[in-house]
């Protein structure tokens, strides 16, 4: 099991639309979104992909100015 949390910076504009692209990412869940476009989410491994290969397309999606892993949790 691998587990991140992440904190994203968004355009505002862009919380919801990213929220629905997030939402479809496997194994990702969104957790908290404020006003001003930050965003938590965490990120499980799954069988199609690992969270840092997870994290890199979180960062390439339109409206997201920056993504930081702020947690990493490994266990057998």
């Amino acid at each position: 099991m691998n587990i991140s949390s992440i904190v994203i910076h968004a355009r505002p504009e862009s919380t919801a639309e990213l929220q629905v692209q997030l939402n479809a990412l496997a194994g990702v869940e969104v957790h908290a979104v404020q006003e001003d476009g930050r965003m938590v989410i965490t990120i499980e491994d799954t069988l199609e992909s690992v969270p840092a290969d997870t994290l890199m397309q979180v960062q390439l999606l339109p409206g997201v100015l920056g993504a930081a892993m702020i947690y990493n949790y490994c266990d057998e």
